[in-house]
């Protein structure tokens, strides 16, 4: 946001929230926030638990990469603009 308290070029709390709600399982919000390591993390887990869907073990891991997922977008959502930047866009917290 240009004029607001937000600085030019940050990243979008509604944004990040709405892909972790959604997208959450594949780690989709992480890399727009630029956390790589972690996105790459949720990302193999999420496409090895979608692709081995059929047996228990690979679903697991996309049942929790997506309840992951959505609670930091509730998370997110819940922080003020103001800690959200600091927190998640020029901090380093890579989890919760």
């Amino acid at each position: 946001m240009v004029g607001g308290n937000v600085a030019k070029g940050s990243k979008s709390k509604i944004a990040a929230g709405l892909l972790a709600i959604f997208l959450g399982g594949f780690g989709i919000h992480k890399f727009y926030l630029g956390y790589t390591t972690p996105a790459v993390i949720m990302l193999v887990a999420g496409v090895i638990g979608f692709c081995g869907s059929f047996l228990l073990l690979p679903l697991l891991l996309l049942i929790a990469t997506s309840i992951v997922g959505f609670i930091e977008g509730i998370i997110y959502l819940t922080k003020s603009d103001a800690e959200f930047e600091q927190i998640y866009v020029q901090g380093t917290r890579d989890w919760f």
